[in-house]
């Protein structure tokens, strides 16, 4: 088995998101799931648009940036363990997020999902 080399704060497989309004998506992950942006720089040509942006949740971390004519924009959908699914829900919802799902008991914990401003799906799970 090989070892790869993977930079501090990164883990081997990391999403990468190219958004319409990367702002805004950097915003939500502050706010409502107490993200961390731990770089960014903006664009040369368009100086408000993210040419590339880090965020670490947890001990994950996302990279993301803004569309471009060359490279659309492509959301996703996340899982994403959180201390209180109804608390993270309510806070999404109040931060511009449209309700997927209510939360819920399920088999694998207390969960329910929202659609962040971006277009990204989150499925926000507690464990019971």
């Amino acid at each position: 088995m090989s070892t790869v080399k993977v930079p501090n704060g990164h883990q081997t497989v990391m999403p990468y998101l190219m958004l319409d309004g990367a702002e805004k998506f950097k915003e939500f992950t502050i706010n409502v799931l107490d993200g961390e942006i731990t770089s960014t720089h903006y664009q040369e040509d368009y100086p408000d648009k993210i040419k590339h942006s880090e965020v670490k949740i947890g001990a994950s971390t996302i990279m993301f940036c803004d569309s471009r004519p060359e490279w659309s924009a492509h959301p996703a959908n996340m899982f994403l363990y959180v201390e209180n699914a109804d608390d993270t829900y309510q806070k999404a919802l109040k931060a511009g997020a449209e309700s997927m799902m209510e939360p819920a008991d399920q088999d694998y914990g207390r969960s329910c999902g929202v659609t962040d401003p971006c277009g990204n799906v989150w499925w926000i799970t507690s464990v019971l």
